[in-house]
């Protein structure tokens, strides 16, 4: 193939993900923008938004890299099978990642805007909305990661261009989602 062939293949099998991530991004953006009344009741909350999204990204984007690298070399075959120990391992390790390091970013949120003099709702708050958005985006985001990146291989397409942009947006529509979700359930169980 030739640097002009490898060139148009890449932005075939891209460019129509880059534009839905984009369209996707901004719905992300549209939720987030609904949340006025949530950020308003839950301090800190807003500071927790660009590190529980980040996570998602990159838990989620490191599930995909693996996923396709076993693709590659044979490890894994492109369906998912619930005896795959491969790919069940590499599902719990990432749901686990991410649901620690909601968490954590919670714990930290909290203590950064403490150490800053800045309110914040309380500790068990923001650790309840992280650890619950952490988890049901983490088992959506799984799925989708998966589905993506065996179907796209079994149609031919590199799994490596398909994972990028479509857990980032994915991960920020669901995370978003998920996110006002668990503040609203925490907020109606009496955590502010």
């Amino acid at each position: 193939m030739t640097v002009r062939e490898v060139a148009a293949e890449a932005y075939r099998e891209s460019l129509p993900v880059l534009a839905l991530s984009g369209v996707g991004g901004l719905f992300a953006g549209v939720v987030l923008g609904g949340m006025d009344a949530e950020l308003a009741r839950v301090a800190g909350l807003l500071v927790l938004v660009p590190a529980l999204l980040a996570t998602r990204g990159n838990v989620y984007g490191s599930l995909g890299a693996r996923l396709g690298s076993a693709l590659h070399q044979g490890l894994v075959e492109p369906r998912f099978s619930p005896a795959d120990e491969r790919v069940n391992a590499a599902v719990a390790a990432a749901l686990a990642n991410g649901v620690l390091v909601s968490g954590l970013a919670a714990v930290l949120t909290v203590a950064l805007l403490g150490a800053l003099g800045r309110p914040a709702a309380p500790l068990w708050t923001l650790l309840a909305i992280a650890l619950l958005a952490g988890l049901v985006s983490g088992l959506l985001l799984a799925v989708a990661v998966v589905a993506v990146v065996f179907v796209g291989y079994r149609r031919g397409l590199n799994p490596d261009t398909l994972a990028g942009p479509v857990v980032t947006t994915t991960g920020d529509v669901v995370g978003v989602a998920t996110l006002l979700a668990a503040t609203r359930v925490v907020l109606a169980l009496g955590g502010g």
